[in-house]
């Protein structure tokens, strides 16, 4: 069974770091693109930041840009997410997705885009 998994989330201090991952099994992330979401009870789930299957392509939500990076690693058939300076905004449950078409782009003005897998979701909280 092909599935995603998130780690690396947890609680921080205004200002401080977090590394997502965002790993999958049974499936090779190779060709795909992948996107990192979140989401807020209540609230529809927004996307972050999206990568395509060469590293050069990459896109982040205006609210992240300059914050928060977005990488992969083939090898371990891995994204991550390194999220810096966090405010108390970035608090929230942050999902992976996974598209097999290999898009870059995971997410629109207002919405997102059908993802082919997700995870369960990490929970971000930022809070002093």
């Amino acid at each position: 069974q092909s599935q995603l998994g998130e780690a690396g989330g947890g609680l921080v201090q205004p200002g401080g770091s977090l590394r997502l991952s965002c790993t999958a099994s049974g499936v090779s992330l190779d060709y795909y693109g992948v996107g990192w979401f979140r989401q807020d009870p209540g609230k529809a789930r927004e996307g972050v930041s999206c990568i395509g299957p060469a590293q050069g392509l990459t896109h982040y939500a205006e609210s992240v840009k300059g914050r928060i990076t977005i990488y992969r690693d083939n090898a371990k058939n891995t994204v991550y997410l390194q999220m810096d300076n966090l405010t108390p905004d970035d608090s929230a449950t942050y999902y992976c997705g996974a598209r097999e078409d290999g898009s870059a782009f995971c997410f629109y003005s207002g919405g997102i885009y059908e993802m082919d897998y997700w995870g369960q979701g990490t929970q971000v909280t930022v809070s002093s």
